[in-house]
């Protein structure tokens, strides 16, 4: 199997954001910023639902031949999601509001009109 190349993963990656985007509002999340840098890193999602701020992890794969797109995500990564949302909160303190981490799985289909989407919720605690 050949080696996908930056820009290749690259748009997979801003795909699968736009893929998880589409789903979160969809089910009544107000996106409140994309692709924010951190000193720790990048969050891909910051959204809102109700009355809680929810910072997500989106993780794309076009195959499953290197596993499910969730079980990219690190103990390291989980660090830096959690330091980044902090550094977030920091940075916004008058939002004081309630806060967690979402991981959200995109699988690409064959057609990539209907791709599979797994959200999980306060993965990160």
């Amino acid at each position: 199997m050949p080696r996908r190349t930056q820009t290749e993963k690259q748009e997979l990656g801003c795909w699968g954001e736009e893929q998880a985007t589409q789903y979160l509002q969809q089910n009544g999340y107000e996106i409140i910023a994309r692709n924010v840098r951190t000193p720790y890193g990048e969050i891909d999602v910051v959204a809102r639902k109700d009355e809680r701020m929810v910072f997500v992890e989106v993780k794309t794969r076009s195959t499953a031949s290197f596993g499910f797109p969730e079980e990219a995500v690190t103990e390291e990564k989980i660090i830096h999601m959690i330091e980044s949302a902090q550094s977030y909160l920091q940075e916004h303190a008058d939002l004081n509001v309630v806060w967690q981490i979402d991981v959200i799985a995109v699988q690409k289909s064959s057609d990539m009109k209907n791709p599979v989407i797994t959200h999980f919720e306060n993965a990160v605690s």
